[in-house]
């Protein structure tokens, strides 16, 4: 989640900003014992003439009964989307799986298995950790936060492993040169994460230019190869750059944890690769640039590592344009008919076909990607991206499918609390039937969760303080407990 999709009121927090903050809020907290992309993109739906006849056909329950919108079949696992609280069964107890007593996770045809089993993910995003445990005031935080997770039984956690710049407080300052205390932060964030059993999603660059991304690769393509000209899409075919960024990978994959002492390469507690955040090339709408591109990084992190995952991370839009034969999935995308989201060079289906991309990834933002439209069109609009999605990993990629971001902003109008609810029941559920038939949904990470010192900080409207919701907190417990029970 970044800002370019994004409204410009919920983007993630400056990094130097954050950073000051965790010096203030350590501060306090320590004085107080002595005596915590967006997505800003709008369609155009003023011609979105079809829509309500998907809303009818994919919405098959009244919004007044809050029964299941995705047509789950009822069972006892049921979570009901119209209720604000669930009750755990005292004999259905979460067993999760000890990093330490099991080696890499991989994809099988379409589920992730690990030691024979198959492994489903009940996720969040925290794209901040490597920030703050590249502090000592922000250690803590680390710790809480990933302890307070794994207690839901959250098993995978998604997180940034970049942060461009010029300032000493990122992490690679320039190409090739990199703030030793801020790597440390990465190594706290996995040695955290292995000691409560939660693996990691370590994602190498941003799309958008928070946290640097494509636009500091350009900017420094300018300053220091000459190349007065580079523009951010640059980024897939310049090959300065690329050649910039296949460094950063190595660095990356092969650093010795300087709190385990154990290579990333051979981590356990990495669960996968990411190669980007939300990658687009909208300067090729053949999507020919991002495919080739696609190819040689997955080739070349494959050189370095054969141990760990490899993912796109695509949101998931499809392009009739890039790939022919998604003419029809190309409806579900976010504003059809009208054809924007189809514009930016990807293809769900065409890029995660690619030998080396081992599951595919999907992002869903219907409050902001549908701003004037009611609850229930949203939500009918969810029941299609997913069934969609569903679908294409079963029958055109054989291979596990991860709805790597989703979330509810509270900023949205007309919010409360009982939306956010029951989209993440809706996801959950659609999940769920997939995996208890063997499909290929392996799971969904919600955007995000904060710690609650830092909440007003880390604040982009999708902010989740475990200790405040208790509600989520017992839906993503009862979303871990019951997935559990289908290994």
């Amino acid at each position: 989640m970044t800002s370019a999709m994004r409204k410009s009121d919920t983007r993630p927090v400056d990094l130097a900003l954050l950073l000051g903050l965790i010096i203030i809020v350590a501060s306090t907290w320590t004085c107080a014992n002595a005596g915590a992309s967006t997505n800003d993109f709008t369609v155009d739906d003023s011609d979105d003439r079809d829509f309500d006849s998907f809303a009818s056909q994919y919405y098959t329950a009244s919004e007044e009964s809050g029964n299941d919108i995705l047509d789950t079949e009822s069972n006892s696992d049921y979570i009901d989307p119209g209720s604000d609280r669930i009750t755990l069964a005292s004999n259905h107890p979460i067993q999760p799986t000890p990093v330490w007593r099991g080696r890499f996770v991989q994809a099988r045809g379409q589920q992730f298995v690990l030691n024979g089993k198959r492994l489903f993910v009940n996720g969040a995003n925290m794209y901040y950790l490597m920030t703050l445990g590249s502090y000592p005031e922000g250690r803590r935080l680390v710790t809480e936060i990933l302890r307070e997770s794994a207690g839901l039984g959250v098993t995978v956690v998604r997180i940034w492993a970049f942060a461009d710049g010029d300032a000493n407080y990122n992490l690679q300052t320039r190409p090739g040169v990199y703030t030793e205390a801020v790597f440390q932060g990465l190594d706290y964030a996995v040695a955290e994460a292995k000691k409560v059993g939660i693996r990691l999603i370590l994602s190498f660059v941003n799309n958008y230019a928070d946290y640097g991304g494509r636009k500091q690769y350009a900017t420094w393509a300018q300053r220091y190869a000459g190349k007065w000209n580079a523009k951010e899409d640059d980024f897939y075919t310049d090959g300065t750059i690329r050649q910039w960024y296949r460094n950063h990978i190595r660095k990356v994959i092969t650093r010795v944890n300087t709190y385990t002492r154990v290579a990333y390469r051979n981590e356990p507690a990495i669960f996968a690769w990411e190669l980007m955040n939300e990658p687009r090339c909208e300067s090729d709408k053949s999507g020919n640039v991002l495919q080739r591109w696609i190819q040689e990084m997955a080739r070349f992190v494959k050189s370095l590592d054969r141990n760990h995952m490899l993912e796109v991370g695509l949101e998931g839009f499809y392009s009739s344009q890039v790939a022919p034969d998604s003419i029809y999935s190309q409806k579900a995308n976010p504003g059809h008919p009208s054809n924007y989201a189809s514009q930016f060079g990807t293809d769900y289906v065409r890029n995660n076909l690619i030998p080396g991309i081992d599951f595919a990834t999907v992002h869903s933002y219907p409050d902001s990607w549908l701003p004037n439209r009611s609850e229930y069109d949203r939500r009918a609009f969810m029941a299609l991206w997913i069934r969609t999605h569903i679908s294409d990993a079963k029958y055109k990629l054989n291979k596990p499918v991860l709805f790597a971001e989703y979330g509810k902003s509270d900023r949205t109008p007309g919010y409360n609390p009982s939306n956010r609810y029951n989209d993440m029941a809706d996801m959950f559920n659609a999940v769920y039937a997939s995996a208890r038939s063997g499909g290929p949904a392996a799971g969904a990470m919600v955007w995000h969760f904060v710690p609650k010192s830092l909440k007003y900080n880390l604040a982009d409207g999708y902010g989740i303080v475990i200790s405040e919701n208790p509600a989520i907190a017992t839906l993503m417990h009862r979303q871990s407990a019951r997935m559990a029970r289908l290994r």
